[in-house]
């Protein structure tokens, strides 16, 4: 099966593509469309708490015709955060879960978890620590409450999960460690919280393929004109798997975006049907 996952930074400014980026954000949804992939994770939706408009919704399903589509949108904060899920094949159900999150974590639709016969695909959009790491106990809390929730799905079958986990997990998955060291997604803490979820029983999938493989990113940052120039980036995007399914991994890479910054799509390969 191939899965792919990408934090679009909003729907709506894909669809509309009316600026430069947002010519190059249709393009690679374009891109994934050609790919068709089992299933097509998205966060960072950015929709409206009643989900999609209905230009969205017939953009996304000429694009994505006989996909099956689940939306879980932000009802803490409209147009923020979100997440989406489609499948060409219909799940057994769908869950849109709360975990016990604090504040209002759990209304920023930020998990989408859809179970099949032999594995729970789910799809994630971590919250940012946030600027001078204002929420960075917060985040702590979240990190705590979604490794249990993994936990939970993993004790009844295996597990694959994507998303933007806003962490760079060890110094080769962001090009300048040392300066970082105390930025959002790069603390001793959040490193150490996914240190942890891979010790409940997880596989980074991309790591576990390329152990020592430098210089791949998934995220460049906007504010710098140069960041993908340079290749100037973070990899703060992943696909986890169940420890006893990741011998099944045939492929696990990131989707090259050209010149458009910001997250650019992961790709995953495996053999679990």
């Amino acid at each position: 099966m191939k899965f792919i996952s990408w934090n679009i930074d909003s729907i709506n400014a894909a669809v509309e593509h009316k600026s430069v980026r947002g010519e190059m954000t249709w393009s690679t949804l374009n891109e994934i469309a050609t790919i068709r992939p089992d299933v097509f994770a998205i966060q960072e939706t950015k929709l409206k708490s009643t989900g999609l408009t209905k230009k969205q919704a017939t953009a996304i399903a000429e694009l994505f015709p006989e996909y099956h589509l689940y939306v879980n949108s932000s009802t803490a904060r409209s147009g923020y955060s979100g997440t989406m899920v489609l499948s060409k094949v219909e799940p057994i159900q769908v869950e849109y879960p709360t975990i016990g999150a604090p504040g209002p974590m759990d209304l920023e639709g930020r998990i989408i978890t859809l179970e099949f016969p032999t594995f729970f695909l789910s799809t994630v959009y971590t919250p940012n620590s946030g600027s001078s790491l204002i929420r960075l106990p917060e985040r702590g809390e979240w990190d705590d409450k979604y490794r249990e929730y993994i936990k939970r799905l993993d004790a009844t079958k295996p597990v694959i999960f994507s998303g933007d986990m806003n962490v760079a997990h060890q110094e080769i998955d962001l090009k300048n460690p040392k300066p970082n060291r105390h930025s959002a997604g790069f603390t001793d803490q959040e490193r150490e919280k996914f240190s942890a979820l891979l010790d409940a029983g997880f596989t980074d999938t991309f790591r576990s393929l390329n152990p020592d493989t430098p210089s791949v990113y998934t995220w460049w940052a906007q504010i710098s004109k140069t960041s993908k120039i340079n290749n100037s980036g973070w990899r703060i995007d992943y696909y986890l798997v169940s420890d006893r399914i990741a011998e099944n991994v045939t492929e696990s890479c990131v989707i090259d975006t050209g010149a458009r910054q910001d997250h650019a799509p992961i790709l995953l390969e495996i053999n679990v049907w």
